[in-house]
């Protein structure tokens, strides 16, 4: 079991095969994630978000600055079981250098759609007043990252039904 406030699970249907959620996570997460300063590093600036294919391929966010692209790396990937599952350690752009975090993400089959549970744990191990909690600690944060993910969910779904119907 978890300590308070280590992390949060959320899960979503979205109405394509595990094949195809699995892809559309992966290949197509700059097109579903939010945009602005509550998801990307980018904010109100143009960005775009990858991953790299394969176990120690990078979560990474290209960034448009004044002075040119900016890459920063968000994470790398652990686990890569196409089209069942996914994991990556994840940075925030204000960890320190020995600091991440652990997502896990599993695509099931459940009839014509898939099931797809993201699990973010780690935050036990970073002080209480880290900068990613933004004030919150306990409980209270379990529940703010559970929304954060939330809405990046809703969003996963959304934009796998646009594809489905442009494709059906």
């Amino acid at each position: 079991m978890s300590a308070p406030g280590d992390g949060a699970t959320v899960s979503v249907s979205v109405r394509v095969p595990p094949a195809d959620a699995f892809e559309i996570f992966t290949q197509e997460i700059d097109l579903w994630w939010r945009r602005g300063p509550a998801f990307r590093i980018a904010g109100k600036r143009p960005g775009t978000l990858a991953f790299e294919p394969g176990v120690g391929g990078r979560l990474f966010e290209t960034v448009e600055l004044d002075a040119g692209p900016r890459v920063f790396v968000m994470g790398t990937i652990l686990e890569w079981e196409p089209p069942h599952r996914l994991a990556f350690e994840w940075r925030g752009v204000n960890f320190a250098k020995d600091e991440s975090t652990r997502v896990e993400v599993s695509f099931r089959a459940a009839g014509a759609s898939t099931l797809v549970t993201v699990r973010h744990t780690g935050f036990a191990a970073l002080r209480d007043d880290h900068p990613v909690r933004h004030g919150h600690a306990g409980a209270a944060f379990s529940r703010f990252i559970g929304l954060w993910w939330g809405e990046l969910a809703t969003s996963l779904r959304e934009h796998a039904a646009q594809r489905g119907a442009a494709r059906g």
